[in-house]
């Protein structure tokens, strides 16, 4: 599937159902509570990038709840294979 083909599932009723779903049950973003920091999330992510492939796309076991700030930085890096390095509220690398 072609990125153009798979950029209209986001715009379906069933990836709004999905996104909203996954928004209310998980409304915290899950990166920023590994260093312990609250962060309303506004963006539904797909842990495993889809990249077309539509049994990724549909699985509810493949999402997870992020701010915008943690999907657009942190999340792009890990799948450029980039490091991560967090700092935990003392300060210190997490």
């Amino acid at each position: 599937m072609t990125q153009r083909t798979w950029v209209r599932l986001y715009k379906t009723a069933r990836w709004q159902r999905m996104r909203e779903r996954q928004l209310t049950e998980q409304p915290l973003c899950m990166f920023c509570l590994q260093v312990g920091d609250v962060e309303p999330a506004t963006v539904c992510d797909h842990v495993i990038a889809h990249k077309g492939d539509e049994f990724l796309f549909w699985d509810a076991g493949n999402l997870q709840s992020l701010c915008k700030t943690c999907h657009d930085r942190t999340k792009q890096r890990l799948e450029r294979g980039q490091d991560i390095v967090t700092f935990g509220a003392d300060g210190w690398p997490v």
